[in-house]
């Protein structure tokens, strides 16, 4: 099935029912009175996380949904029919966003958890309501009110433990192959992954966690070259990041430059998500003498000025996996009691997650509206050198114009 992370759709609730404007008549019986009922409600729209879903891809064929309208009244006091409410199934870590606002309607973190999006519109009154002492047979009735309606824009960031940051062929998908029961495809050639991989790993009897395996990064990825900067959002909900890193590249490219180049487009990308929890993983070091593996490490970790966690491990030989898995589990129950016992700790995280959010949401938006200026063959101000802005001249004889950069 096709991987679908953003999409945008319409919703309109239904609107409701108009009232009735009707008079009892009945034999023997003058005067009857008014019997006119109310309209029905118009029916709502609801988002709902669905444990069984792992993409949009429902809704990039299909856009638009409406909910059912009201019914209007009926004679005899009767009212009419409330619209049903229409439930869109949707992955659980979906976050739903008001299109022209921008604004963050709700984020679906649970299965079965339920978000109205889209109110029907309240019912009409039928004459019923309006009679009182000196109006005995009122001819005034209320319309139903018109039904919300919204442009929306989903989100699927999937949630993990712990996500896999790399070039393209570091060897993540083999590493989340080595540690799990997933099977991403696997080459030598890069850009092999193109789109998220999840695998759970299984720790002892009872204990397990859940790894991420993105797009490589490339780069200028933060400008948008490559295929990870659109993936970087699904590592904004993980609680430690594992930098990848191949110590015997095919190309002999330098491993401390190609560390260098994740963590400058991380940083650019998103300050906070630098910030996030993060391990250094040198694999494949099967592919190096024995001897030759500590002086290796060594020079990139002093040449990054690593201060953190380090591990040596090939994927591959499954090598080294299995004590670095230990320790994920172990750093990962032990954030978890800290939380529970540090009410500052859990403060500080929550900051930091929503600083990674925020930060995630707006470097998309930019390039998107970078995108969509190109394709509208409209260039940014930013986009052009200072040799083409003095090429714009006045016109001796027109009047002066004075162009301000910001």
């Amino acid at each position: 099935m096709k991987f679908v992370d953003e999409v945008s759709i319409h919703v309109k609730a239904g609107d409701g029912g108009n009232g009735m404007m009707s008079f009892r008549r009945e034999k023997f019986i003058e005067k009857g009175g008014p019997n006119g009922g109310d309209g029905g409600d118009g029916g709502s729209i609801f988002m709902e996380a669905d444990a069984n879903l792992n993409t949009l891809v429902d809704y990039r064929y299909t856009r638009r949904f409406n909910a059912r309208n009201g019914e209007k009244g009926g004679s005899t006091d009767c009212t009419g029919h409330k619209g049903e409410d229409l439930i869109l199934p949707v992955p659980v870590g979906t976050t739903v966003i008001d299109a022209n606002t921008q604004e963050i309607i709700g984020d679906l973190t649970r299965p079965g958890q339920r978000l109205l999006v889209v109110q029907g519109g309240w019912h009409g009154l039928g004459n019923a309501r309006f009679k009182s002492s000196t109006n005995r047979a009122p001819r005034q009735t209320s319309p139903g009110k018109p039904g919300e309606a919204r442009d929306l824009k989903l989100e699927l960031k999937v949630l993990a433990d712990v996500g896999l940051l790399g070039l393209p062929n570091a060897g993540k998908s083999t590493f989340i192959r080595a540690v799990s029961a997933a099977k991403p495809k696997v080459a030598d050639y890069p850009f092999t992954t193109l789109v998220p991989n999840l695998g759970v790993v299984s720790v002892g009897r009872y204990k397990s966690f859940v790894v991420a395996d993105i797009p490589g990064l490339i780069e200028g990825a933060a400008e948008g070259a490559g295929l990870g900067i659109r993936f970087l959002k699904h590592l904004a909900r993980t609680r430690l990041l594992l930098h990848l890193v191949d110590m015997a590249p095919l190309d002999l490219s330098d491993p401390a430059e190609a560390a260098e180049t994740i963590i400058h487009e991380l940083s650019k990308f998103s300050p906070a998500l630098a910030d996030r929890d993060r391990w250094l993983v040198l694999n494949k070091s099967d592919q190096i003498l024995e001897e030759e593996r500590e002086a290796r490490m060594q020079d990139v970790i002093k040449r990054i000025n690593w201060t953190g966690p380090v591990y040596v491990i090939s994927a591959l030989e499954r090598e080294g996996t299995e004590a670095l898995s230990q320790d994920i589990m172990r750093y990962l129950d032990e954030r978890t009691l800290r939380i529970a016992e540090e009410p500052a700790y859990a403060e500080a995280l929550a900051e930091l997650d929503q600083r990674i959010e925020d930060e995630a949401r707006a470097r998309l938006q930019a390039l998107d509206d970078q995108r969509a200026l190109r394709r509208a063959g409209v260039r940014s101000v930013d986009d052009i050198s200072d040799e083409e802005f003095d090429e714009y001249e006045d016109d001796e004889d027109g009047p002066e114009i004075i162009y301000v950069r910001d």
